[in-house]
């Protein structure tokens, strides 16, 4: 599988159960608070930053998860997607990508469909085990505790781009 890395210029991901742990936590106000791992979440912005595409597909609703991954640098969220395909098509017809450049990382029968379509599928140690026998990868991790870095990792550095440029003690940021 590594050799077929070296093609991948697209992550897609789903959330619940992907990059989280598939537990929600409700409020009493009703809020629905999910944990993400701080992991995952440095190697989505660094593959952004390396110029990856990148999309969420999610069937979860809140602005809470928008939030988070606008803050990771990605423009591509879907949410409320309770059937996927039509979002992924979207997704590829928007940034011109086809699928044999993606990477796509889902835990359960909802993401089936595309992860039967791309040239890597990827599932967390976790998944059920509909996902884990079409998977390319089964990572060691599970949803939400470091699936993602694991992927990211693997294909940044089977691209020679997993690196992080040192701060210039001149740019002010060290006094």
């Amino acid at each position: 599988m590594l050799n077929r890395l070296k093609d991948i210029t697209t992550f897609v991901f789903d959330v619940d159960g992907v990059l989280t742990n598939g537990k929600i936590l409700v409020a009493e106000n009703g809020e629905q608070l999910r944990e993400y791992n701080i992991k995952d979440g440095y190697a989505m912005q660094l593959a952004v930053k390396k110029g990856y595409h990148m999309a969420v597909i999610t069937g979860a609703k809140t602005d809470a998860v928008k939030l988070r991954l606008q803050g990771l640098g990605i423009k591509d969220i879907y949410l409320n997607a309770s059937y996927k395909m039509p979002f992924f098509l979207d997704f590829l017809a928007k940034n011109n990508i086809k699928p044999e450049e993606v990477l796509y990382v889902g835990d359960d029968l909802p993401d089936q469909e595309i992860m039967e379509k791309v040239a890597i599928a990827v599932a967390p140690g976790d998944a059920v085990q509909e996902i884990k026998d079409i998977s390319n990868y089964i990572s060691p991790f599970n949803g939400g505790e470091g699936v993602i870095r694991d992927i990211i990792e693997k294909v940044l550095k089977v691209q020679g781009k997993w690196f992080v440029d040192k701060p210039n003690a001149d740019d002010g940021a060290l006094k």
